[in-house]
C-alpha cells in the first residue's frame, strides 16, 4: 500500500467514503502505518479538503465534463475532485498538481483517464477565473454545503447561517484538554512551548488549549503521560454545566469515545461515573482513554434507552446524555458527514433522542440534572426536543444557562461552529423536581 502515490492513495480513501465509510476509518484502514509521515500528511489534507469542498468541486466538474462520468468511476471522480482541489485551494504548483493527478490514474489502473483527467484539469486552469465568478449564483456550490442542509441551517439561524456556513468550509483548530489530575494548565503551555509549540489558554474552558498550528499529539511524551487529551472547547463546557461533585452517582449514557467522561474524573475523581455504550468497539475507546489519563470508571457496552437490561435500581444524581445527532455543529471537524449525512436522518435521529430521554428521565434522583447535549445545530434536535420533552414532564424544569459563550435558545444554549474558535454544540439543564 506504501508504494502508492499520495493523490491515487486518495482516490481510494475518498472513494471508501462514498461507499458509506467514515473517513477516520477509511484512512486508517487504507494508510498504513510505515507510510511516510510526510505523505501521509499530504493524503489527509487532499481528502479532508476535497470533501469540505465537495458541492463546489462537483458543480465546477459538471461544467468541465463534457458526459458524466459512470457510477463506478468513483475512483477517477475522486481524482478530477482532488485535482480541482488542489489548483484552487493549495499551495500546490500547477503544473505538479496536474501531473502528479495524471499519473494517479496510472497507478490506479486507469491508463484509458488519463486523457481526459489532463484535460479536465487543463480547462479548469483557463475557465478558473469565470468558474469562481459564477458562484454567487449557485449557493450549494457557493456555500459548498448540500442543498438540504443550506436550508434547514438557513431557517433555524436566519441571522447566522452564511457565517455558519462558511465556519463549516474552515479548518478546526486544534483543542486540547488538560489533565488536572497528572498537569495543570500552565504547565501544558510550558511542556508545549519546549517543544516549540505555541499555543494559548482557551477563552472559556479552564482546561482548555488551544493550539496555534496543528501538530501530532503523539508525538509528545505529555500525551501518551496523560497530561491531555484532544477535545473541542465547546465540548470541555459539559463537566463544568453537569456540576459533579465527590461521591455522586452519575450517568454517561453515550459515552464513547469517553472524552466528556473522562473530563468529569478529572475535574472530580471521588465521583462514582457509569459510561455506557451500544459498541463493544467503541466502548473499548473508553478504557483506553481511561487508563491513559489514570482515571477509573465502570464501563459496560448496554443500550442506554433499556435500561432493563442494565439499570440496578439506584438513581443517579446526574445525568449525561451526549445524544446521537445529525453532528451538523462538527462538519469542518468531520467534512464527511456532507457526504454522508441525509434530510431524513435528522427525524429519524430526534426519534431516538426522545426514547433516550423517556428511558432515562426515571433513572434520575429527585433534586437531580440531566444536562441533554448534542454536535447539532438543528431545531428539531435541540431547543425543538427540549421543548417537547418539558411539555409533556409536570417534574422536569429547565435550569437556565447565565454564560458568556454562545447564544441564548431556550431553554438551553448553544455555540455556533467558528464563534470563539468552538465547534457547534447544544446545551440544556434539566432539573427532577
Amino acid at each position: 500500500m506504501s508504494a502508492q502515490t499520495p493523490r491515487a492513495l486518495a482516490a481510494r480513501v475518498l472513494a471508501a467514503v462514498w461507499r458509506g465509510a467514515r473517513l477516520d476509518d477509511a484512512l486508517r484502514e487504507l494508510v498504513s502505518q510505515d507510510y511516510v509521515a510526510r505523505d501521509a500528511a499530504l493524503v489527509r489534507e487532499l481528502c479532508y479538503g476535497t470533501l469540505r469542498l465537495q458541492p463546489r468541486l462537483e458543480f465546477w466538474l459538471q461544467h468541465l465534463l463534457t458526459r458524466p462520468l459512470r457510477a463506478q468511476d468513483l475512483e477517477l471522480q475522486a481524482l478530477l475532485l482532488l485535482g480541482l482541489y488542489q489548483l484552487s485551494e493549495t499551495r500546490v504548483p500547477p503544473h505538479a498538481a496536474v501531473k502528479e493527478t495524471v499519473e494517479a490514474c496510472r497507478q490506479l489502473s486507469k491508463p484509458w483517464a488519463v486523457q481526459l483527467t489532463n484535460a479536465v484539469l487543463r480547462r479548469f486552469q483557463r475557465e478558473q477565473m469565470q468558474l469562481l465568478a459564477d458562484l454567487p449564483q449557485h449557493q450549494e456550490a457557493r456555500y459548498a454545503h448540500p442543498h438540504w442542509l443550506l436550508e434547514r441551517v438557513r431557517h433555524d439561524w436566519p441571522e447566522h447561517w452564511q457565517e455558519i456556513l462558511e465556519a463549516g468550509n474552515q479548518r478546526p483548530p486544534l483543542s486540547l484538554r488538560v489533565n488536572r489530575r497528572r498537569c495543570t494548565r500552565a504547565g501544558l503551555l510550558a511542556e508545549l512551548e519546549a517543544a516549540g509549540i505555541a499555543a494559548r489558554r482557551c477563552e472559556y474552558s479552564a482546561d482548555g488549549v488551544i493550539a496555534l498550528e496543528p501538530f501530532d499529539v503523539r508525538t509528545q511524551p505529555g500525551f501518551s503521560a496523560g497530561h491531555f487529551s484532544v477535545q473541542d472547547e465547546a465540548a470541555q463546557l459539559a463537566a463544568e454545566l453537569l456540576d459533579v461533585r465527590a461521591g455522586m452517582r452519575v450517568l454517561d449514557a453515550c459515552a464513547a469515545p469517553g472524552g466528556k467522561t473522562c473530563h468529569l474524573l478529572e475535574r472530580c475523581p471521588d465521583a462514582q461515573v457509569l459510561a455506557l455504550d451500544h459498541d463493544a468497539a467503541r466502548a473499548e475507546r473508553i478504557h483506553e482513554n481511561l487508563q491513559r489519563l489514570g482515571l477509573s470508571a465502570e464501563v459496560r457496552v448496554a443500550d442506554a434507552g433499556q435500561p432493563q437490561g442494565w439499570w440496578g435500581g439506584r438513581p443517579f444524581a446526574r445525568i449525561l446524555l451526549d445524544a446521537p445527532c445529525s453532528a451538523t455543529g462538527v462538519i469542518r471537524r468531520h467534512p464527511d458527514i456532507k457526504a454522508h449525512r441525509r434530510a431524513a436522518e435528522v427525524q429519524a435521529a430526534a426519534v431516538v433522542q426522545a426514547r433516550l430521554l423517556a428511558a432515562l428521565w426515571p433513572l434520575l434522583a429527585p433534586g437531580g440534572k440531566l444536562l441533554y447535549v448534542t454536535c447539532s445545530l438543528l431545531f428539531e434536535e435541540n431547543a425543538g426536543q427540549m421543548d417537547a420533552f418539558l411539555a409533556g414532564r409536570a417534574d422536569a424544569r429547565a435550569l437556565p444557562i447565565t454564560a458568556a459563550w454562545g447564544i441564548e435558545s431556550p431553554p438551553g444554549r448553544q455555540t455556533l461552529p467558528g464563534q470563539s474558535q468552538m465547534d457547534g454544540f447544544y446545551y440544556a439543564c434539566l432539573q427532577k423536581t
